[in-house]
This record gives C-alpha cells, sequence and structure tokens, in this order.
C-alpha cells in the first residue's frame, strides 16, 4: 500500500438507489474527501482499487468517485468465481476473521471470530444449502484481515473480544464482533525484507505514515464532471448542409445526422460533430425526448487519429448526469466520409419513447470484460433485444490489444461479448441475432478468411459445450455483415457487433413462425418471384418479434436485377441516368420491393422498423445524393403503389459509405448491402 489514510466519517447513507448521484451528507463524500486528500498528498496516485466482486451497488460508488477525481477504478476480482477467489485468498496467506454474521446457517455464537480458512468447507455446504455467497458478497458476512501479504513489519493479534447481538432472529440472526484488545506480533525479519523493498521501488513517496483528514463536502470544478452543453440553436451555414433521416416507428426509432460536404468546407472533426451533436439534441428535444432515451450510438468520424477530440466532444453532451438511467452504448468507426462528400462526423442514435432500459456499465478495470471509462455503456437492454457496444479484443486486465492477428483479437472480442451477455442470462451463442464484424483496412486480404474462421468456430464450440450442459432447441440461428472500413479505434484490426434476443423466459419467447411464403405477393416494377431471389438475403426472425434482414447485391445479382426489371431504364427527369445509374435504379427498386416481400411473408410492415442503412462502397463512383434520391423515389413509388407503405418526409433510411461489405469476410465487394431491424415492440 502507498499510504495509511484514515478519515473521520461526518456523512451517512442518504442516497440508497443503485445507480449513485452526487448527493451531499452521503456516506459516499466521505471517500471523495478523502481520496481528494490522497491526490493532493500524493499526486502520482492515479488509480483506486477496490475488493467489488458482484456488488454493483458497490462498485458504482466508487466509480463514480473515481470519474470525478479523474482517477482509474481497478476491481480485479469483479465477476471472479467466489469459490476460487476464496481458495485463492488462503493459498496466498490472508488471515482474515469473521466480525459480522447476518445469513442462514451462521450462528454468531459459533462463527464470529473464526479465520475463513477454518469456515471454508461449511461456507460452501451453505452455497448448496441456501445459495449464499461463499466471499460474503451479498452481506452474509463482514471480515477482519490479520495477516497478509502486504502486512510486512506485523501482523495484528486480536485478544480479547465482545459479541454483540444486532438480532436474535430464529432463522438468521444477526451478530457483530466487536474487538476490545489487541496487540502487534512483529513478522521475521528474513521474511519481509525483499517485500520491502518492492514497496520502495514502487513508491518513492512517504510510506507508512497516517494522518487524519476532516473535509467537507466539496463540489470543486477540477474534481466535478464538466456539465453538458446547452442545447442552442444552429448557423445557418451548419443547417443548410445538415442531413436528418428518422424511423417511423412509434416505440423505438432511430434518428441519423450527417454533414453533406461536396465542396470540401469542413471546419475540421470538432465543429462537425458539435453541429450534429446539437442537431441530433435538437430532434430529440421536439419529440419530447432527452439524451436519456438513447439506447445505442453509432460514431462514425472521417478520422481515427482524432478520436480523442470526438471523445472529448462527445462527453460534453452526453454525460451521466444527463443520463441517470445509464447512458447508451457505442461504437466507434472511422468510415471514408470525406471520399463520398460528407462532413468529418457522422451520428445514428437508437431512441427509446420509455425509461424502461436496463444498462450495463462498468468503468472499473477487472478481469471481467474491457471498462467502458467515459460516458458509454458496455450493453443495453430494452424490450427483450440486448444491443452490445462494439467490442474489440482488448485483454480486459491490461486493456491492450490480443496479439496474434485479426483471428486473436476477434477471438477476445468474442469472449468479452460472451462475459456481457452472462450478465443478461443470454449467450452469444445461442441468443445472438446479428453479428456485425468491422474489419480494418490494415487486415491483409488472406487474414479476412481467418476472420470468418474464427467466428463460425467459436461459436459452433460454444453450442457443443453448453448442449453438454442444457437444453439448447432454441437457439437462434444469427445472421452476419462483415464491413471493410479504413481504421478502428486503438488501430484494432477488428471489431465486433452483437445484437441479441434476451428475453425474461427464452423457452416462452420463442414460438414457431406461420409460414407465408406460399402467399401470394404483390409485383411491383414488373418484378417477379424467382428461386435467385433467396441467394439475396439472409434473415432472422423471431416469430411476432422480430425480423432482421441482411441484403447482398453482388455484381452477379445485379445484372440478373437488371434484366428481370421493366422499369430499370425510365428515365425519371431528377437526375442524368447513365448506364450505371441506370443500374443502381434497377437494385433500389429491387431491394425495396424485396423488403417489403420480405415484411409480408414475416408479418411485419414498415412501421415495425428500427434502423435501415445501406452500405454502399467509395468505388461505387455514384454520388451520395443521386443514390439517396434513387432510393427515396423507389419508397415513394412503392407508397403510390401500396397504401400499406406510408412515407414521411424525412427518408427512413441512412446512406453509409464503406470500403467493402458482404456476408463473408473473403468477399466484401457487393456492389449495395442493405441492414434491417424491425421489432413489434
Amino acid at each position: 500500500m502507498i499510504q495509511w489514510t484514515s478519515l473521520i466519517a461526518t456523512c451517512t447513507k442518504l442516497h440508497q438507489k443503485l445507480s449513485y448521484r452526487m448527493t451531499m451528507g452521503d456516506e459516499v463524500e466521505d471517500m471523495f474527501v478523502l481520496l481528494n486528500e490522497v491526490k493532493r498528498q500524493i499526486p502520482s496516485v492515479t488509480a483506486v482499487c477496490s475488493g467489488a466482486i458482484a456488488s454493483d451497488y458497490q462498485r458504482l460508488r466508487v466509480e463514480s468517485v473515481c470519474s470525478r477525481l479523474g482517477l482509474v477504478s481497478l476491481a480485479y476480482l469483479w465477476k471472479q468465481d467466489q469459490s476460487l477467489l476464496l481458495q485463492e485468498m488462503i493459498t496466498n496467506g490472508i488471515v482474515a476473521i469473521t466480525v459480522k454474521v447476518a445469513a442462514m446457517g451462521l450462528d454468531p455464537r459459533k462463527h464470529l471470530g473464526k479465520d475463513i480458512g477454518f469456515l471454508k468447507s461449511y461456507l460452501h455446504r451453505l452455497k448448496e444449502l441456501y445459495g449464499i455467497n461463499v466471499c460474503g458478497e451479498g452481506g452474509e458476512y463482514e471480515t477482519l484481515t490479520l495477516d497478509c501479504p502486504l502486512f510486512l513489519k506485523a501482523r495484528i493479534v486480536l485478544d480479547e473480544f465482545d459479541v454483540i447481538m444486532d438480532s436474535s432472529e430464529a432463522i438468521a440472526p444477526v451478530g457483530i464482533l466487536h474487538p476490545l484488545a489487541f496487540h502487534l506480533e512483529n513478522k521475521e525479519e528474513s521474511n519481509s525484507i525483499s517485500d520491502i523493498d518492492k514497496t520502495s521501488e514502487i513508491c518513492p513517496e512517504k510510506v507508512g505514515f497516517v494522518y487524519e483528514v476532516q473535509g467537507d463536502f466539496l463540489q470543486s470544478s477540477e474534481a466535478i464532471c464538466q456539465s453538458a452543453a446547452e442545447v442552442t440553436k444552429l448557423d445557418g451555414v451548419a443547417e443548410h448542409r445538415l442531413r436528418i433521416s428518422r424511423t417511423k416507428s412509434y416505440s423505438t426509432f432511430s434518428i441519423c445526422c450527417w454533414l453533406q460536404d461536396t465542396c470540401h468546407t469542413s471546419a475540421g472533426l470538432q465543429e462537425d460533430l458539435e453541429v450534429v451533436l446539437k442537431k441530433i439534441e435538437l430532434e430529440l428535444v421536439g419529440c419530447g425526448f432527452n439524451w436519456e432515451n438513447v439506447l445505442y450510438v453509432h460514431l462514425y468520424i472521417a478520422d481515427m487519429n482524432k478520436f480523442t477530440i470526438a471523445n472529448e466532444t462527445y462527453v460534453r453532451y452526453i454525460t451521466q448526469e444527463k443520463c441517470p438511467f445509464g447512458v447508451p452504448s457505442r461504437s466507434t468507426i472511422e468510415l471514408p466520409l470525406s471520399q463520398v462528400g460528407l462532413g468529418s462526423a457522422y451520428i445514428e442514435v437508437l431512441v427509446a419513447n420509455d425509461q424502461s432500459k436496463r444498462v450495463l456499465h462498468v468503468q472499473s478495470i477487472s478481469c471481467w470484460a474491457p471498462s467502458c471509462i467515459g460516458p458509454y455503456s458496455q450493453a443495453t437492454w430494452h424490450r427483450e433485444i440486448l444491443q452490445m457496444a462494439g467490442q474489440l479484443g482488448l485483454d480486459p486486465p491490461t486493456m491492450t490489444l490480443s496479439n496474434g492477428g485479426p483471428s486473436a483479437e476477434l477471438e477476445q472480442a468474442l469472449e468479452n461479448s460472451e462475459a456481457v451477455a452472462k450478465c443478461f442470462n443470454c449467450s452469444i451463442s445461442t441468443s445472438a441475432i446479428l453479428f456485425v464484424v468491422y474489419c480494418s483496412a490494415y487486415v491483409p486480404s488472406p487474414e479476412r478468411c481467418k476472420i470468418q474462421d474464427k467466428l463460425e468456430t467459436f461459436l459452433e464450440q460454444m453450442r457443443l459445450f453448453q448442449s453438454d450442459r442444457e437444453n439448447i432447441s432454441k437457439a437462434l440461428d444469427p445472421i452476419f455483415l462483415y464491413l471493410l472500413v479504413p481504421d478502428l479505434p486503438k488501430r484494432a484490426l477488428v471489431e465486433l457487433k452483437p445484437i441479441l434476443y434476451a428475453p425474461e423466459d427464452m423457452d416462452m419467447a420463442i414460438g414457431t413462425m406461420q409460414d407465408l411464403s406460399s402467399v401470394r405477393m404483390p409485383s411491383y416494377w414488373g418484378f417477379q418471384h424467382a428461386d435467385w431471389h433467396d441467394s439475396c438475403f439472409q434473415k432472422c426472425v423471431v416469430h411476432g418479434k422480430i425480423c432482421a434482414v441482411i441484403l447482398c447485391f453482388t455484381s452477379e445479382l445485379v445484372e440478373k436485377i437488371c434484366s428481370d426489371s421493366l422499369g430499370g431504364g425510365k428515365d425519371n427527369g431528377d437526375y442524368p441516368l447513365s448506364v450505371q445509374g441506370r443500374q443502381m435504379e434497377s437494385v433500389s427498386r429491387f431491394c425495396i420491393y424485396l423488403l417489403d416481400k420480405l415484411y409480408m411473408q414475416t408479418n411485419f410492415s414498415w412501421e415495425d422498423t428500427k434502423n435501415l442503412r445501406f452500405y454502399f462502397p467509395t468505388s461505387l463512383g455514384l454520388p451520395v445524393e443521386v443514390l439517396s434520391l434513387m432510393l427515396n423515389n423507389a419508397f415513394n413509388e412503392l407508397a403510390e403503389m401500396d397504401q400499406r407503405v406510408i412515407i414521411g418526409e424525412e427518408p427512413i433510411f441512412n446512406l453509409v459509405p464503406v470500403l467493402g461489405a458482404g456476408s463473408s469476410a473473403t468477399s466484401m465487394d457487393n456492389i449495395l448491402t442493405c441492414e434491417l431491424f424491425a421489432s413489434k415492440s
């Protein structure tokens, strides 16, 4: 330990909700005062380590203080197996006695003052009988450490104590050990010299001093997170360049905002991101919502080298204070925005009209999964759908990328995703609806096949492992999308974004889908059903709940589409049609036709759409505004032909430029790719 510091506690427990908000007079502010003084006296201190294993209540309070003081929270015991931890503590010479018991099977008269090594077998028996936490994480018992490897010179010997009964209930009596007398017993010098030397190397500051800190509740501008930016009006120039899309679902919908910059007049990432965030905020307020209603954020930037600038700008708008129910999950990707005439920042948000979301936001560095130090969470659950933040192949305790290339990074990202999924009682091997795999352009072409092989092998091995332990007959058959992008955070080679179906009861939730494939479908633009249409898409459908679709149009399929289209060469006067333009117009119409057909077959409607993305390669050579107009016209024509389809002023889709896309990591050469996600809730 660097330094022993004591604090005269002046506060009590006032804020008793799970997620903590700064509250004057709360006991958490005692810790804030103490750590603020530690920082003042020892400026080299950058982190705080806590022993949280499963208690969100404790972890969230430590993280709150750390975030306000600019400290890193370390929680290396988080989510670890408690049986293994208990044995490891005993093996490593930790002598700790119980000073409070409060659980079925623990008798204050028998079990207070006993060493955890002595109680180990009995605690495991109580776990089998009553499901207790063997490390006492549920408040079953508290301990006092008398000796451990950090006690370099002496151990504590308890000479005398009293047992005070706090509750004498027959089922789970509560008792407290009150120490009356103790002394220190010196350790042999030969056993501690090497440890003292190691401590001196780590901390050149004063060691072994005890300080008494008496402080008031502090609210310095340095200690408190910067307040969010006020909603302000946009300047006329920026407003003119802004573009908006929005899906029409009432319960959950997406808003997308980007800057059209065909003249390459972008002011830079910070300025563009400010404009886009302001516009999104204004749109939210116009709907009667705020950032607390946002479930997920796709943050696309033109240059990953400016990630720090993007993050600093982002955190001024989306803060813990603005999102009391939890900050949204996020993925950050570099896209070739400037190459297609877009600004430096592009954002899509998924918005809910209620506050029923559940957020997992662990800021502490641990061995469990990568921490999210900042205003974005590992995962957000809302109405049975689990949206995970983009997962990199980061080793959780070191927060460094795995060595071994893209397949090693992907394997680590999959393990991280599974750790997050377990917190919501599901698995990526059985509950996944969709995997989006972002592949960096830095991955050599021969290595890309290994990415797909690793993903398929990992999921198959997990399914086999789980089938030996439980019934997985209800496992979903997920769909896959691979996107080639210029760069990823931390210069990662792979980023994984899973979407899972996570109902409270999986067995009751997945039913049998009604087969509507034989129902006669309308014929639009002269397209008639053909068997080869099935080769254009992947779909994952949960009957009456979710419909996810990936459409992939290769150059070969484009030729088939154009030969089948009766209206592909008709010039509507909105834009000049080259040969390529006529082809893309036909593809746009066929894409909308096929999506509408799939919606009808699965008993969904366009109003159920949560997000609809069209990915196009920069090599397409077609201006964004022309491609957008083609798709808009196709939707308008569909609405004229079918009254089921209602089109608003804003498009319901967004166009996303990429270097390549496909259903396979080895052939990301689609002319156009569509990702659709719809749900009834």
